[in-house]
């Protein structure tokens, strides 16, 4: 799953990295480095420009809510259960498969965390069942230092308790698709660590590489099993992972001194 990720990087690195064409300064989020469930976060995606008369989809960067609200919700009350959507079966879920279709996004990141389980824990969590708190944070990323872009999908919805012109009369929310973790060793470990993304957890954010990106952008594919292809795991070993501060496990705590690699796992944590 993701449920927490880093996003520093500046919206003109963005714009650089990703050619953007349409994105409004005013909208500028600060570094987040602990992005939580119903926050805003950056988001690329290709659209027409609202009112401009023009159909051309047009590359933007966009600020959205993370926790997907379908646009038939009759409330956005589920949203922060909606932040993981599943690869394998996002083209048959009725909350997915609308966006799937016609509403697919990249969500910037540094990188993302997850909290390493023990092996029952880790039996509970395939099986989609509770378990206990997790323990020692690790923080996965790019071994060259270059964005990780998550597939993700995006929705409109529309509170109709509110007027036409009211500013929150709509939400623009997202999801992050998920895949299965590699079970490949990963590019970077620390000794003594887990050597997979598997040791950490069964799932992981489906990272897109760059020869990716405007297929999963373009909003006239929209046959699902022409969008197959897009939903595969990146190729293996481009990843590392390392122990951070548990500090991150509190999102109240933000700041640049959350990604501070550590030797070793803090003590009393797993591995």
């Amino acid at each position: 799953m993701c449920g927490r990720y880093a996003a520093s990087r500046r919206p003109e690195d963005l714009v650089g990295t990703f050619g953007i064409e349409k994105w409004e300064p005013g909208e500028a989020l600060e570094p987040d480095y602990n992005v939580a469930p119903t926050k805003e976060v950056y988001a690329v995606l290709d659209r027409p420009l609202k009112d401009s008369g023009d159909p051309r989809p047009v590359r933007q960067l966009r600020r959205l809510r993370w926790g997907l609200v379908p646009s038939w919700s009759r409330s956005p009350e589920g949203a922060a259960r909606m932040i993981n959507a599943r690869a394998e079966t996002v083209h048959e879920k009725p909350s997915f498969r609308r966006a799937l279709a016609a509403r697919r996004c990249i969500l910037p990141a540094d990188g993302y965390y997850e909290w390493v389980t023990g092996g029952q824990e880790r039996e509970l969590e395939v099986e989609g069942r509770r378990k206990r708190p997790r323990k020692q944070p690790y923080f996965v990323t790019p071994a060259d230092g270059s964005v990780f872009a998550m597939a993700g999908l995006y929705e409109f919805w529309r509170d109709r308790t509110l007027p036409d012109d009211h500013p929150g009369a709509w939400w623009a929310t997202c999801s992050v698709i998920t895949t299965e973790a590699e079970t490949t060793p990963l590019a970077s470990a620390p000794e003594g660590g887990p050597r997979a993304l598997a040791d950490i957890h069964p799932r992981m954010p489906l990272m897109l590489t760059p020869d990716h990106w405007d297929a999963w952008l373009d909003p006239a594919r929209t046959d699902p099993h022409d969008l197959a292809p897009l939903l595969a795991p990146p190729p293996a070993g481009l990843l590392r992972a390392f122990p951070v501060p548990t500090a991150v496990s509190n999102v109240r705590n933000n700041g640049p001194e959350l990604l501070k690699e550590l030797e070793a796992p803090e003590e009393g944590t797993l591995f």
